[in-house]
């Protein structure tokens, strides 16, 4: 699925990306097009895509291809989702202790939906740390 979203191919590309969109949150997918993991990921943001494209946009970076951000945003994993607001990075409060992205693929559309409106509903307000409609930790899991 991920050769129907947006790729951004180089460094300044994601720059821009990131730096003109004013009134959007981005959603940035880090990863390989060839991962299991982001394959899953990628399907997931394809389907909702549409229906979250008046409040954010989704963009794919290959982090082989773009690796000017590895080390910045400490992208080890395969697939990490990270949300940007008007030049700023918004963190989620996961549950999870990582703040700073989403490293595992998301597979229910309205979760991811509902992870993005939150994102963009405290970006608006100027917060840089929102909280997740749903806790991800471990501690709930029996």
């Amino acid at each position: 699925m991920s050769y129907l979203l947006p790729h951004l191919r180089s460094g300044w590309a994601v720059d821009q990306a990131i730096l003109t969109e004013e009134n959007r949150a981005v959603v940035c997918r880090f990863g390989s097009d060839t991962d299991p993991t982001c394959m899953l990921m990628d399907e997931t943001l394809f389907k909702a895509a549409e229906k979250i494209k008046n409040f954010a946009v989704i963009y794919l970076v290959d982090i082989q291809e773009v690796p000017d951000f590895n080390s910045m945003y400490e992208l080890y994993d395969p697939c990490t989702i990270m949300f940007f607001f008007r030049n700023k990075h918004i963190m989620v409060d996961l549950g999870t202790g990582n703040n700073n992205k989403i490293n595992w693929p998301l597979q229910d559309v309205q979760e991811f939906i509902d992870i993005v409106e939150v994102v963009y509903r405290g970006a608006r307000k100027g917060r840089g740390l929102v909280i997740s409609p749903k806790d991800y930790s471990t501690k709930y899991r029996y």
